[in-house]
């Protein structure tokens, strides 16, 4: 295990490591069940989707443990399932089999661009200023989720209101909600006393424990509930229907059968494996770096090194490969989750985070009704105080530099406001290059970031136009 994980080096212990990857599976267990309700809404069997998810999670957390010794979890992401149901089948019309075959597509040239070091190119390119900015915007985007998760935050239509509708504070007055007040005074006690001696253990498993009392204390507040068991056996009966589902008739042949939707294709591999690049990439920068995962050493590996020969290199190639297995078994884009942010404030910074993460995983085929059972509430807290952590990056950042300040601004706040890492990282890509130019510093900012904004306007010009 020493050997193995290489813990010592890292400053870690077995313990530490597996409070960690518990810590990460509860603060992304949702998607167990997330991800299953979401694809079944684009027409594909709710058991197959669920196998699929956890097959996808286990597979790909474990290549990112056992080949890149990093603590991160990797299992389909939210914002990339809504994508493909709710535009791509709902919106242009496609079959959730032809939508898997993209999925399936958009893998291979992630891999593809990993082994041609353009991805490790872009994460080199990168100010500072920006990484440090992505890091605190992924604070914000992680709090926001879980302020959403729970309801803190409500919309209330409008039809006046440009958006359709106006955010608010919600009124305190249901058990979700009492359930998680609850909760986040738990956790922020557990995080901020310091227990000494014997009980010095509970201040790392802080989260875990806060996770594990909120769930029992909502029994009797009927937030945590079994009502929606699994059954298991009927779930795997049903994976044959997406199981190599792309290679059916209704997948790759009826994908490109007609030439006239040749172009929409395209675009919408595009807009998969842009989402699906920068998700990944903002995460392994807002965490890895300021943490010491990805150390001085591993970036220069990466930027000098041949093959897959640093953690970042075999990071991003795990990543990559986690969504094509995926789309094999019949599930959209997996990700390399933000909420392994949790795991790594408890302490995780190796493989075995990783690993304990994928087992987790594993055991919740058989412990689906207990797993589906912990309800938002009792993770949404430490979502929020796992954001208000990461949003001390913001403190490297010069506020008092405007040309420093305007890309970071942008960076974070379209991070959390549209729900999304990737719009984050092209908001600050784009008026980064903005304020050089005005500057008359144009010169300095590097070619891939000048090709990175083009690539995201001419995305957001073909949603617009298509």
């Amino acid at each position: 295990m020493q050997k193995l994980f290489r813990l010592s080096d890292n400053n870690t212990t077995v313990s530490t490591e597996v409070v960690a990857g518990i810590t990460t599976f509860f603060a992304m267990a949702y998607i167990i069940v997330v991800n299953p309700s979401v694809l079944s809404s684009a027409g594909m069997p709710w058991g197959a989707v669920f196998i699929a998810t956890l097959i996808a999670a286990v597979i790909g957390t474990l290549i990112m443990g056992l080949v890149a010794n990093v603590p991160y979890g990797v299992a389909p992401g939210v914002g990339l399932n809504a994508f493909f149901t709710f535009t791509v089948v709902k919106g242009l019309g496609f079959s959730w089999q032809e939508t898997l075959s993209m999925v399936f597509i958009c893998g291979l040239l992630n891999i593809l661009v990993t082994a041609t070091k353009l991805r490790k190119m872009i994460i080199r390119a990168i100010p500072p200023m920006l990484q440090h900015a992505i890091g605190g915007g992924i604070g914000i985007f992680i709090a926001y989720v879980g302020l959403l998760n729970v309801g803190v935050i409500k919309f209330s239509p409008d039809k006046t209101s440009a958006a359709g509708a106006n955010p608010g504070l919600t009124v305190f007055n249901t058990p979700t909600l009492i359930l998680f007040v609850i909760g986040l005074l738990l956790t922020i006690f557990l995080m901020v006393f310091k227990f000494k001696g014997g009980l010095a253990f509970i201040n790392k498993a802080s989260f875990v424990i806060s996770i594990i009392v909120v769930t029992l204390i909502g029994i009797p507040l009927g937030v945590t509930t079994m009502s929606n068991s699994i059954n298991l056996g009927q779930a795997f009966s049903q994976l044959p229907e997406t199981f190599l589902a792309i290679f059916s008739p209704q997948g790759f042949p009826a994908l490109f059968s007609d030439p006239a939707k040749l172009p929409i294709v395209l675009v919408t591999i595009f807009a998969f494996s842009l989402s699906d690049t920068f998700d990944t990439i903002g995460t392994f920068v807002g965490t890895g770096r300021r943490s010491g995962i990805f150390s001085a050493a591993d970036e220069e590996s990466l930027e000098n090194g041949k093959g897959f020969s640093s953690k970042m290199d075999k990071a991003l190639f795990a990543d990559a490969t986690a969504t094509s297995i995926g789309a094999l078994f019949g599930t959209s884009n997996t990700t390399t989750y933000v909420e392994s942010a949790a795991g790594i404030a408890a302490g995780g910074r190796t493989g075995l985070t990783s690993v304990v993460i994928a087992g987790c995983f594993a055991l919740s085929a058989l412990l689906a009704p207990l797993v589906s059972a912990i309800p938002s509430a009792a993770t949404a807290p430490v979502l929020v105080i796992v954001g208000c952590m990461m949003m001390s990056s913001f403190g490297e950042i010069e506020w008092g530099d405007l040309a420093e300040a305007i890309p970071a601004f942008f960076t974070a706040i379209f991070m959390g406001f549209s729900y999304s890492i990737s719009y984050g990282v092209a908001a600050g890509f784009i008026t980064y290059c903005l304020t050089m130019t005005c500057k008359r510093k144009a010169k300095e900012v590097h070619p891939i970031i000048w090709g990175v904004a083009v690539l995201f306007i001419l995305d957001f010009v073909l949603q617009a136009v298509l």
